[in-house]
């Protein structure tokens, strides 16, 4: 059973608009909470966004009935937290716990001691909005920015930045290693379950390939005369052991296909075997190639993470990181500083390849109200060039080479090169994303808690810069709406 949120009043609980804010601290949890207080104030826009996360909560269950849950507020007061200061949700439990403001907000009194807030509960609760709820929320919290500020939609900057994915270093050895002890894993357990034979050995095969991944990483760290060939023999033996093994697994998934008495925790086992089982085969097959066959194996082939498929592997030439796991995230910034679009590229996609679609995207999300953009010489191509021109009254879009962007800024208008001159302050919305907002590594799985991670770390940096606004109105001498950013930029 849920409710959006309490209506009675406690005598130990503040109501969430009388809840005292220190307008002197700096802390990035005051403008949240400020912007949190304002959506509450507005009942259309509350009931609005609450209807959203309701919509998503309830999707395969009643409201009505079953144990009390928590509330739509207390959900959406969370996951604003979480990644608009950029916590984990062992730090988000604490704070839940013991912030007397943030309790207050979320409507739990002092005396109240039963409600627990299990770090667990949370993060299933959190966990209940999909990538595109979280959007329209986005979406909600921006349209709010611009009542406020209508001139700032038009004016905007895009750029991409790498969000890394929680992964260790994909050399294929470790992966297969990964993927085989997975493998055996979730078969002991299986054939257990089934009565299949035939893993009795499941810890001297860990401890064997183990062995081998082991002895691949020494070798290449060390080298030395002849490490090449010293490297191939024991590739050679790691994937005619994991291979063995493998297919061992298929004939313990046919057997337990074959008894069809499988209950529905089983199923799901036998489908992330099935999984664990091809994606190491994938590894194989890869170090096959490019270890045994010397052969060349582009990037979109390879697979970087057993456990995160979905990862690529960059080399944008950064400065401290000239290789990058993860994926690339476009961002559109507006004058005042929120992120008015983003969109994560699929995994063998670059800058150039979606800046159409997704400007289109942006005007119509803005109501054709933007009117001056810029890029960076990343995602110029000519027919991009054509094509953006179309769409955005006036485009800064620098062309490469040093012969062409010579010849373009010497015929550039006035608006090209205020626009290119403002340009570099995206960065400094991407490195808030990053330290502040925990985009600079996601730590959910999947490529859907990826996208959930990433709505959410967007969704918190345009609630610290709403709540910043708000309290500017209220107070613009006061440390809380401090900002180094010139409104007129």
């Amino acid at each position: 059973m849920r409710k959006p949120f309490s209506r009675q009043q406690r005598l130990d609980c503040r109501t969430v608009l009388n809840v005292e804010l220190n307008l002197n601290c700096r802390h990035e949890i005051i403008p949240i909470l400020k912007t949190l207080q304002h959506i509450y104030a507005n009942p259309n826009l509350r009931d609005e966004i609450l209807g959203l996360v309701a919509r998503e909560v309830n999707k395969d269950s009643r409201d009505d009935c079953g144990r009390e849950g928590m509330d739509y507020w207390q959900i959406l007061v969370l996951a604003s937290l979480r990644q608009g200061c950029g916590l984990n949700y062992d730090q988000l439990q604490d704070l839940a716990e013991n912030h007397r403001n943030v309790r207050h907000i979320m409507g739990i009194g002092d005396w109240d001691e039963d409600t627990s807030f299990n770090w667990r509960r949370i993060q299933e609760n959190v966990c209940h909005l999909s990538p595109e709820t979280i959007e329209k929320i986005n979406q909600l919290v921006v349209d709010e920015g611009h009542r406020l500020v209508p001139e700032a939609a038009e004016q905007v900057r895009a750029d991409s930045f790498v969000a890394e994915t929680d992964i260790h270093w994909p050399s294929e050895s470790t992966l297969i290693r990964d993927g085989v002890r997975k493998t055996i894993e979730l078969c002991v357990v299986l054939a257990s379950l089934f009565g299949v034979d035939g893993w009795r050995q499941s810890n001297h095969l860990l401890k064997k390939v183990k062995r081998l991944s082991h002895k691949i990483e020494r070798i290449s760290s060390r080298k030395g005369p002849g490490y090449e060939g010293r490297l191939r023999n024991e590739y050679r033996k790691l994937l005619r052991f994991s291979g063995k093994v493998l297919r061992k697994a298929r004939r313990t998934i046919e057997e337990i296909e074959e008894c069809g008495s499988a209950d529905l925790a089983s199923l799901c086992q036998l489908a992330e075997l099935q999984t664990f089982v091809e994606r190491t085969e994938q590894v194989g097959d890869t170090a096959g190639r490019r270890v045994l066959n010397g052969e060349k194996v582009p990037n979109k082939e390879k697979l970087f993470s057993i456990f995160e498929p979905h990862t690529q592997l960059y080399k944008r030439g950064k400065a401290g990181e000239p290789v990058q796991f993860g994926r690339l995230v476009l961002v559109y910034e507006d004058a005042v500083g929120f992120i008015v679009h983003h969109h994560v590229l699929p995994r063998d996609s670059q800058d150039a390849d979606v800046a159409v679609e997704q400007t289109r995207e942006l005007q119509k999300r803005l109501g054709g109200r933007v009117k001056k953009l810029s890029f960076d010489r990343g995602f110029h191509t000519p027919d991009n060039q054509k094509e953006l021109a179309k769409i955005v009254p006036h485009l800064c879009l620098p062309k490469r080479g040093a012969k062409q962007a010579a010849r373009q800024q010497a015929e550039a208008t006035e608006e090209f090169i205020e626009s290119r001159q403002r340009h570099p302050g995206v960065e400094s919305a991407i490195g808030a994303l990053q330290r502040a907002n925990g985009m600079e590594r996601c730590r959910d799985r999947t490529e859907v808690g990826f996208r959930r991670y990433v709505a959410l770390g967007v969704l918190g940096r345009n609630l610290h810069v709403l709540g910043k606004l708000l309290i500017a109105q209220q107070n613009a001498a006061s440390p809380a709406a401090y900002s180094k950013r010139q409104r007129a930029a």
